[in-house]
């Protein structure tokens, strides 16, 4: 593949040494806050992977999708106006994959708190809430991935109904509501952890970031796929959609 990449912060350069070292794919243009994005920009590349920050997405996306070249998205902190995005790309014709972590350890790690979820629904005694972690330089809390598994619960548990941040002073928390902690510490990558409590024990499901390593393998692949996907079906997916397609081969 020819890959455009937009951004060219710690992931980017991340997903351009995972791209060097693949000697199949290679990069065919880095595109930065310097630079005018527009169509023409992603002439001649097979795929797009953009990691910037929501404000340049959300100027850019109009772009990505007029070039007619699928898109892989790793930038979070845009879910209020997702719906509006997928409506886009659907209408163009044009296909976009958005996870908030490519991380092949992360998506096993949803996939077993969903299941986790599910299992304490019918026992009243369980509680759960999220935290994370992440280096002192990262822009969105809670991050994307923290939302992503808090949104799992929410499917997987009729218990839990919505999403608290923060909790202010004096309020308690209600039984129906889901915490999501986070801190912002040092150099950390990335620390995801659900804690389900009850009286009689403690469960703790864990993903720790050793590296981005994870991150960006996991967005090439992504991109491997989507290539392949827009040929035949364009549209909206997620790391869902590519994760079921690998599982049922």
């Amino acid at each position: 593949m020819k890959i455009t990449l937009v951004g060219n912060g710690r992931m980017g350069r991340q997903i351009a040494d995972v791209v060097a070292a693949s000697g199949t794919h290679v990069i065919n243009r880095v595109l930065d806050v310097s630079d005018t994005i527009d169509a023409a920009a992603f002439s001649g590349s097979d795929v797009i992977i953009d990691f910037t920050v929501r404000s340049a997405f959300l100027a850019n996306y109009p772009a990505l999708i007029a070039s007619g070249v699928p898109v892989v998205v790793g930038t979070t902190g845009w879910d209020d106006v997702m719906p509006q995005v997928c409506e886009e790309v659907r209408a163009a014709g044009s296909s976009m994959l958005y996870s908030a972590n490519f991380s092949l350890g992360v998506n096993v790690f949803f996939r077993t708190l969903r299941e986790a979820a599910r299992l304490i629904a019918p026992f009243e005694q369980f509680d759960i809430a999220l935290s994370e972690q992440h280096h002192t330089g990262k822009a969105d809390f809670p991050s994307g991935t923290a939302i992503k598994a808090a949104q799992e619960i929410l499917n997987s548990n009729p218990r839990k109904r919505t999403i608290v941040r923060e909790l202010e002073d004096g309020r308690k928390l209600q039984s129906d509501e889901l915490q999501v902690a986070s801190i912002r510490l040092g150099s950390v990558f990335g620390v995801h952890s659900a804690i389900i409590d009850s009286e009689s024990d403690t469960i703790e499901l864990t993903h720790t970031a050793k590296n981005r390593t994870g991150f960006a393998s996991g967005a090439v692949r992504a991109a491997e796929w989507l290539v392949q996907r827009h040929a035949t079906s364009p549209g909206f997916y997620t790391m869902d959609d590519f994760l079921n397609d690998l599982f049922s081969a």
